[in-house]
């Protein structure tokens, strides 16, 4: 036999697209609390989106491609009056859940944000109950939110694709693509070829995420991703094939172009564990690695604001993927740039005493005191932080901070070890939930308008039962 030519025998499809779509498939079975977590991140992913639309360059992004379109029975996007096929509302509510940085975090080998998927599933749920004869209810989208979380999640813990260079936002295109693929009505076999496209599309760089690129694409980047979830669904419905060894052709797949030729690893079978221990922002929109820095300098501002000028030095001590990604110096450019600079979000918490989103914008960068006291500040590593980081059955995302000053005296060192989003700090932040969700309902919303809604999503029972374009209504100005 010749060695001049490839056997073109085509493969079953790698394993790990199948398990993923066995998973999307198979009758759910998942605990209560994951259906409660669901709820309040549902709220939560929500109140970010409607307080984003506060911002311009936010804004500017939404609506139809082509001024003008008009979309019989469309998905409409929360917060706004558009109704827009669902490929773009998937865009648009995907850029708007994501915009602040203040939707819940997932922090493994790989770090993302699971409800960046809200996009895609709110978007098809939506299209799919008002032009066919199938109506989704709340059930059906905190069932989808679970399984687009454990997705994104699993494949997020022994694997790290920024470390490889490539965006985090692949792994929303992936689970984004299993469920809309079900949610649109597809079979198995359906799911497992739009999961082969999504992993064939390869992934972003990081670039825009780390200096001296960081800039707002980072803002965008999830929605584009549930979006283009949404484009592949639809057009394998339509009989676009699969390639079943997307992830295993030698040469040419995944893992041999993008994954330096390693394979997946798996920590454990899909279930329910990652919406279970999802990671809420519930204090400060802030990179994920930096929110105990910041919650560690709020509670130092009241010893230092009066003693700014006799600083000496600030000690940051952090863990190791903070440094790699929020830890820099320089000009910082806009407010992208500033939301991921761990140095500039623990400044604006020593000076005020807290840290909004605000607080990214121009006219407060401005402050001289900032980088002044950015100047000041050292950033050590904690081999144990760092460590702990990484351990199941601590997930910790540790930071402390203490200030030096010249006549030798100097605060306390304070410690945070787990956010107020973490599990372990649950009971005590689902309070701060809904209040951050009451809050940013009032940025949108009328009174009246805005407490039907938190009543809605506040009752269990009322919002699975509640048809999903009923639920969407209420979210329209």
């Amino acid at each position: 036999m010749s060695t001049n030519v490839d056997i073109n025998v085509r493969p079953p499809a790698d394993g790990e697209i199948q398990a993923i779509a066995d998973y999307v498939m198979a009758e759910p079975r998942f605990s209560d609390e994951a259906y409660e977590t669901a709820r309040y991140c549902l709220m939560d992913t929500l109140g970010c989106g409607f307080l984003a639309l506060r911002y311009p360059a936010c804004a500017k992004h939404l609506g139809p491609i082509v001024p003008g379109t008009q979309v019989p029975n469309g998905a409409r996007v929360p917060g706004t009056q558009h109704v827009l096929d669902p490929v773009k509302a998937a865009w648009d509510i995907g850029c708007i859940v994501r915009w602040l940085d203040f939707n819940d975090t997932w922090l493994a080998a790989e770090w993302g944000h699971p409800s960046d998927n809200l996009g895609g599933i709110l978007a098809v749920a939506d299209y799919v109950s008002r032009s066919s004869s199938r109506v989704l209810t709340g059930r059906d989208v905190l069932t989808a939110m679970i399984q687009a979380h454990e997705i994104q999640g699993c494949l997020a813990l022994l694997n790290s694709f920024n470390r490889v260079g490539l965006d985090h936002v692949i792994l929303v295109r992936v689970a984004s693509t299993a469920v809309v693929t079900r949610l649109l009505g597809g079979t198995r076999d359906q799911v497992v070829d739009a999961v082969s496209h999504a992993w064939l599309d390869g992934s972003a760089l990081r670039t825009y995420r780390h200096a001296p690129n960081t800039g707002p694409r980072k803002s965008w980047a999830a929605g584009d991703a549930t979006s283009r979830a949404v484009r592949l669904a639809v057009l394998v419905l339509k009989g676009e094939m699969g390639y079943p060894s997307a992830l295993s052709a030698k040469g040419w797949g995944f893992y041999d172009v993008s994954f330096k030729g390693n394979r997946f690893e798996f920590q454990r079978e899909y279930g329910c564990y990652v919406m279970e221990n999802v990671l809420f922002k519930l204090s400060y929109p802030a990179e994920f690695h930096a929110q105990t820095a910041v919650e560690a300098a709020v509670t130092l501002h009241d010893q230092v604001a009066h003693r700014l000028d006799e600083i000496e030095r600030i000690e940051l001590t952090t863990h190791e993927s903070a440094i790699r990604i929020i830890s820099k110096e320089g000009d910082l450019n806009n407010p992208a740039d500033r939301d991921h600079c761990l140095q500039y979000m623990v400044a604006v918490g020593l000076l005020t005493g807290n840290l909004t989103a605000d607080d990214y914008e121009d006219r407060v960068a401005s402050n001289p005191e900032i980088d002044r006291l950015r100047g000041l500040m050292q950033v050590v590593e904690d081999a144990r932080y760092s460590r702990e980081y990484h351990e199941p059955d601590k997930r910790s995302i540790a930071n402390a901070v203490q200030v030096f000053f010249k006549d030798g005296s100097a605060t306390e060192k304070v410690a945070v070890e787990y956010p107020v989003g973490h599990r372990r700090r649950r009971s005590e932040g689902i309070s701060l939930l809904v209040k951050k969700f009451r809050a940013n309902l009032a940025t949108r919303f009328p009174e009246s308008q805005a407490n039907e809604l938190l009543s809605v999503l506040d009752d269990a029972g009322r919002l699975e039962a509640m048809p999903v374009p009923e639920i969407m209504e209420m979210m329209v100005i």
